[in-house]
């Protein structure tokens, strides 16, 4: 580039482009096929500019991608506009780091490498930050592909790390081809052999047959609140409309699943959530998972309770404690722990080839935390069951192909969803070895860098 002025032009053309395609290919609402090419242009800009001007670009473009959620968290309790705007920094920085190396080992003769360490060291940050944080991660360019499950079974073998890998190897492979001249066809060959792969690993997946399915039935209100007191007016006519809904049920139905926190209770009113649903639950023929919070003490225990169609003392799942807790045959955890690798993984581990989900969100997010739940079935091979208030209520199988779907916030008291729960095929070589590929990143990650300095000190 000829002028200052051209270089600058250019890397804040890079920016807005990558920034608009990661706005519009993330989020909410994303569009899969923009998540693809969002890296792209400020991959390509990094061989031809400065150090700093590259990592400016790339900074500028992982913050403005990272915007289309900060309208929803101008009132969001689950991340207000501080974490999120933390939240985009964090990630902008993660997107720099990865551009610079890339940059680095191009400009030093070393495509190939830069092809494979830019997206090692997005996958492996992301991978520290989720063991780190203890609500983990959801939002990433992996949850963008939540209606793409050719993509998805990948994560069967690597966890959702894979899916992240690849989202941004194939933009470096483009980037490296360009803007080198030499091992183009070694990155082109590379290239198509892990897109063949990975793909291909996807269709025949795919093409394998879901186990049997029960019926299930998810019930969540379409008026939004949290945790209302049975020791109430209000609380005793929710109960008792939950009965008389769950009673309206066709037959067949095995589980039925209602929402994360639909009830406040203490150990004196626990008994008028209990017996109303037992006896519904009873009557029906059918489990009931329900979500509610239980003041103990100084305490408030986020627990799921799971009502025995049989009449049999109800057993309950508490958020965070580890112990494994079933209904008709399904695994019993709680929303935000699918951000988490555990306790799906857990669960696989332990025989679940369904999950019972009682969630809340917050109308927004609503699809893409159900993806996060479909996407560790993938991952561990469990159909999901996932009921959420002012959010979404959707059955998906063990392959994350949703089986049925909807949205709460209609003119009735209650939004329901009936349909087939498939069991997935069970525990997954991702269940069985863990996060080995995100460790295998952080070496790559490691390794690039100590190449890339090293071969700046024999050039000088």
């Amino acid at each position: 580039m000829d002028s200052k002025r051209d270089r600058l032009l250019a890397g804040l053309g890079a920016a807005l482009c990558s920034g608009l395609l990661s706005f519009f290919g993330t989020g909410f609402t994303p569009v899969p096929a923009l998540t693809w090419l969002a890296p792209l242009p400020v991959l390509l800009l990094a061989p031809r500019v400065s150090a700093r001007l590259a990592a400016a670009a790339a900074f500028l473009a992982g913050v403005l991608g990272s915007s289309n959620n900060w309208a929803h968290s101008l009132h969001s309790t689950d991340v207000p506009l501080p974490m999120a705007l933390g939240i985009s920094a964090g990630s902008a920085a993660t997107l720099t780091a990865a551009v610079l190396l890339f940059r680095a080992l191009v400009v030093r003769g070393m495509p190939l490498l830069a092809t494979v360490s830019a997206p090692a060291v997005w996958t492996g940050v992301l991978y520290l930050v989720g063991v780190t944080n203890p609500t983990g991660v959801m939002g990433t360019p992996a949850n963008s592909m939540g209606d793409v499950p050719v993509v998805l079974q990948i994560a069967s073998v690597t966890g959702f790390w894979g899916i992240e890998f690849v989202l941004l190897l194939v933009p470096a492979g483009i980037a490296a081809m360009v803007g080198s001249t030499v091992s183009r066809w070694r990155i082109g060959v590379a290239l198509g052999v892990v897109l063949v792969g990975v793909l291909g690993f996807g269709v025949v997946r795919l093409a394998g047959e879901t186990g049997p399915s029960h019926q299930v039935a998810l019930i969540a209100p379409n008026q939004g609140h949290w945790a209302v007191d049975v020791a109430t007016a209000d609380g005793e006519r929710l109960v008792k409309a939950y009965a008389d809904r769950i009673a309206t049920l066709p037959e067949g139905v095995r589980l039925v699943v209602l929402p994360e926190g639909e009830f406040g209770v203490d150990d004196a009113s626990l008994p008028s959530l209990v017996a109303p649903l037992t006896r519904a639950a009873r009557d029906r023929g059918a489990d009931v998972v329900v979500g509610y919070v239980r003041r103990s003490g100084g305490a408030k225990l986020n627990t799921a309770l799971a009502i025995p169609a049989d009449g049999g003392a109800p057993n309950a799942y508490v958020r965070g404690t580890g112990e494994l807790v079933h209904a008709a045959g399904a695994g019993v955890q709680i929303c935000g722990e699918v951000n988490l690798a555990n306790p799906s993984r857990d669960y696989a581990a332990a025989g679940a080839r369904t999950m019972a989900i009682p969630a809340a969100d917050e109308k927004a997010n609503g699809w893409q935390h159900a993806r996060v739940a479909s996407l560790r079935g993938v991952e561990n091979g469990f159909g999901v069951a996932w009921s959420g208030r002012t959010g979404v209520l959707m059955v998906s199988d063990g392959m994350g192909r949703i089986v049925a779907e909807a949205r709460t916030g209609g003119p009735d008291t209650f939004t329901t969803v009936v349909a087939g729960l498939p069991a997935g095929p069970g525990a997954t070589a991702y269940t069985r070895l863990g996060d080995w590929f995100a460790w295998l990143c952080l070496v790559i990650a490691v390794a690039a860098v100590v190449v890339a300095v090293r071969r700046q000190r024999v050039n000088r």
